[in-house]
């Protein structure tokens, strides 16, 4: 069995995706539960600690809430929280996110870095998105919270891009679907294509690990493989789900 975090109410913790903003249960509970994962994934050896603050990740809603245009989103409440949760932990200086559509997700994770949210600086937060008019869409959001341009959205195919990029990548985050019914299978092609810029330690989260089917088979064993990925957890908190490794 996979090492995993699961709520009893998984399954029924449902987005409607055209309200990106609607409250899906009280705060109180909402932070309970990130928190809960936050201490499996410490428990598991994925991250250091579970400190992050909590203020400013409300922030952080605010401003995505009242700046961005996002025409829909699987993303919960409880997914936005713990993304942000994971960036201020790790704080990398290098970001990816392979996949990010509007922007939403994206900022999920850069928001630690940059706007109101922020609570460390970074380099580099690059989204990556392979349809010209949604990476358009999706830095225009971008610069209604980042004056500083360290975050910012590119129109490019994420494997190249991963293959290409100079850097060390701190943090990699997969949300991207592969043409020709590849799906979410991509994944794997993606961090295959940087793995050897991942710094020690460095964060992958690859979002749909529930609802992602059979295409994530091979990139779910890869991550698993503990000769390959220092630590890896499912974290199943609704229905899409967010495997996190370290490497």
């Amino acid at each position: 069995m996979p090492n995993e975090f699961r709520t009893d109410d998984w399954a029924d913790y449902r987005m409607n995706y055209r309200e990106p903003h609607l409250e899906l249960e009280p705060l109180e509970r909402e932070e309970a539960v990130v928190g809960e994962a936050l201490e499996a994934l410490r428990a598991a050896g994925v991250i250091p600690h579970t400190s992050y603050d909590g203020a400013r990740m409300l922030a952080h809603r605010r401003a995505v809430e009242e700046l961005f245009e996002i025409p829909w989103t699987a993303i919960t409440p409880r997914m936005q929280r713990l993304l942000y949760a994971l960036n201020a932990i790790a704080r990398p200086a290098n970001m990816l996110g392979a996949g990010v559509f509007c922007g939403n997700t994206f900022i999920s994770n850069a928001g630690a870095a940059v706007g109101p949210g922020a609570c460390y600086t970074a380099v580099n937060l690059i989204g990556i998105e392979i349809r010209e008019e949604e990476a358009e869409r999706a830095e225009r959001n971008v610069r209604r919270i980042d004056s500083t341009g360290t975050a910012r959205v590119v129109a490019a195919d994420a494997v190249q891009f991963a293959a290409d990029f100079p850097g060390q990548i701190d943090l990699l985050y997969l949300d991207a679907d592969g043409a020709g019914g590849r799906g979410k299978g991509i994944y794997l092609d993606i961090l295959e294509a940087c793995f050897d810029r991942l710094a020690p330690g460095a964060l992958v989260l690859a979002h749909n690990s529930v609802n992602g089917g059979d295409a994530l088979r091979f990139y779910l064993e890869h991550v698993r493989n503990g000769s390959i990925m220092a630590a890896s957890m499912n974290v199943v908190f609704d229905p899409e789900g967010l495997e996190v490794s370290r490497k």
